[in-house]
């Protein structure tokens, strides 16, 4: 069952951000608290990787958005972004952080080049954060 909510989820957010370049605090939000409470029922991780892994998510992404507005002076990460690698944290735990950003990065370096976007193009990372974010998810769960 988590699975099939976390999948719906994460499409919704794909096709919000694809669309608009937002991720809407209504959804990223209980996706954080879905992924604590899953880690309390004892259908996921440990709680304190849980809660590690929200906290580091975040704060990660806001450090690298915050130091990007200050040299550039414009947005180039957003806290949507931020709060949905958070959520990654709270159902996989800090240590696949990595992982999902390693396959969010590829993904989605990838299709700006097949798209041949220019750099002052912005693009939507949400999509490829719930790529890698689903991918280590269901990687878990195989093996």
């Amino acid at each position: 069952m988590a699975t099939l909510v976390l999948s719906l989820m994460l499409l919704r957010l794909s096709w919000i951000d694809f669309r608009t370049c937002r991720l809407p605090d209504v959804y990223t939000l209980p996706l954080i608290a879905a992924g604590v409470c899953l880690s309390l029922a004892g259908g996921g991780i440990d709680l304190f990787a849980s809660l590690v892994g929200g906290v580091v998510g975040y704060a990660l992404f806001w450090a690298i958005g915050h130091f990007y507005f200050q040299r550039h002076k414009i947005e180039g990460l957003g806290l949507g972004d931020a709060k949905l690698f958070a959520a990654s944290g709270t159902w996989l735990g800090y240590a696949q952080l990595p992982y999902v950003l390693l396959v969010a990065s590829i993904t989605g370096l990838l299709i700006s080049l097949a798209l041949r976007k220019k750099s002052a193009t912005a693009i939507a990372f949400g999509p490829w954060l719930a790529l890698g974010f689903f991918s280590v998810w269901i990687w878990g769960i195989v093996n």
